[in-house]
């Protein structure tokens, strides 16, 4: 396993944290009332994250931390990628 893969596996595993977050999010914004439309939800999860992160900041005065786990893992997740596929080609 050489350096590109693991950067990959890391892109993967963040990934995986990013749906476990959503799904946390999406959970939260359901029982707030708010109807999530399955068939959609790989294109609006950006816009149940927002609407999480306004929520919470309401209620709290700062954004909840599946908000933070989200966008950390997914900023996480493309930049290992990024790195992983320039070391694949170098």
């Amino acid at each position: 396993m050489n350096a590109s893969d693991v950067f990959l596996a890391i892109a993967l595993i963040c990934v995986g944290w990013g749906v476990v977050s959503a799904m946390f999010i999406v959970s939260f914004l359901q029982s707030r009332g708010i109807r999530i439309n399955w068939l959609l939800i790989k294109l609006w999860i950006i816009k149940y994250v927002s609407q999480y992160e306004e929520i919470t900041r309401k209620e709290t005065g700062k954004a909840g931390a599946w908000y933070f786990s989200y966008v950390i893992s997914m900023l996480t997740a493309l930049g290992t990628a990024v790195v992983g596929i320039i070391l694949k080609w170098i």
